[in-house]
């Protein structure tokens, strides 16, 4: 047990000192990567709001050991429809530079992060993932590691 928090502490702690572009996708995880769905204004429009319930037959059959997202009520009503069918609670993380901490807390787990346009550009430069980030309404990126290079991206996409 003793070695066991040795090595989860020490993995947070590499991870968190990991500079840019040199943040690894753990083995094992897999990042589940997404904006949050439409919005006018502050807050998700009956558009985003669709989106949401339909994020929950978009990964039926896909398991689920976390979700993670800032703060910020766009993203978590993005989030709850999930979280809510599969009986988890949405983790926030803090928006800047969240991909060390997303990494550490998720290695060798499936994890959801919903995110804005800035932190989604900030994990994908942080793993080194190949262009574009998912940055539309509707895209839904599975990530992996890679044996060698880049991490493997699968392009989806969901919703109205």
């Amino acid at each position: 047990m003793i070695k066991r928090r040795f090595l989860l502490a020490l993995t947070l702690f590499m991870a968190a000192c990991a500079a840019p572009g040199n943040v690894a996708v753990p083995q094992a995880t897999t990042l589940i990567i997404l904006r949050h769905a439409d919005r006018t204004g502050e807050d998700l429009n009956a558009t985003g709001q669709a989106r949401a319930e339909a994020l929950v037959a978009a990964l039926q059959g896909v398991r689920i050991d976390a979700i993670y997202s800032p703060g910020i009520q766009r993203n978590l009503d993005t989030a709850a429809p999930l979280a809510a069918a599969r009986g988890l609670t949405v983790q926030r993380l803090p928006a800047e530079n969240p991909a060390a901490r997303l990494m550490a807390a998720g290695a060798g787990k499936t994890i959801v992060w919903v995110g804005n346009k800035g932190n989604l550009q900030s994990i994908w430069d942080a793993i080194a993932a190949p262009e574009p980030p998912p940055l539309q309404y509707g895209d839904l990126f599975l990530v992996t590691r890679a044996r060698v290079g880049s991490p493997l991206v699968e392009r989806r996409r969901f919703g109205p």
